[in-house]
């Protein structure tokens, strides 16, 4: 269930940061509204996600990984955002340290 929750948290973070780019500054209401209540509910619910056993680090790094690759590629893809190569290393290498914390599995002391 605290996947489930992170995966929740991680859509309403990058819709909120999608509708970021129509708010003209925060000036234009129904994108700033959308903005300003996607990004706070996707803390509320982030925090179910930890309630719900899930590690703070690794929790906010699968946030944050799957968060710029998918803004990333709905930038591109959808609003025309072009990526310079140095930009895709950069998006390469934030996968990669999000495949490196999830494969460092738990870290319980005994």
């Amino acid at each position: 269930m605290a996947y489930l929750y992170l995966f929740i948290a991680v859509f309403l973070e990058t819709a909120a940061a999608i509708t970021t780019r129509f708010t003209d500054g925060f000036t234009v209401l129904l994108p700033t509204a959308i903005t300003v209540v996607f990004s706070v509910s996707s803390y509320i619910i982030f925090s179910l996600s930890l309630k719900r056993g899930m590690n703070i680090g690794i929790g906010y790094a699968i946030w944050a990984g799957i968060g710029v690759l998918s803004v990333v590629l709905i930038g591109s893809v959808f609003l025309n955002d072009v990526l310079t190569l140095i930009q895709i290393g950069g998006v390469i290498l934030v996968i990669s340290g999000l495949a490196a914390i999830q494969l460092g599995g738990d870290t319980e002391e005994a």
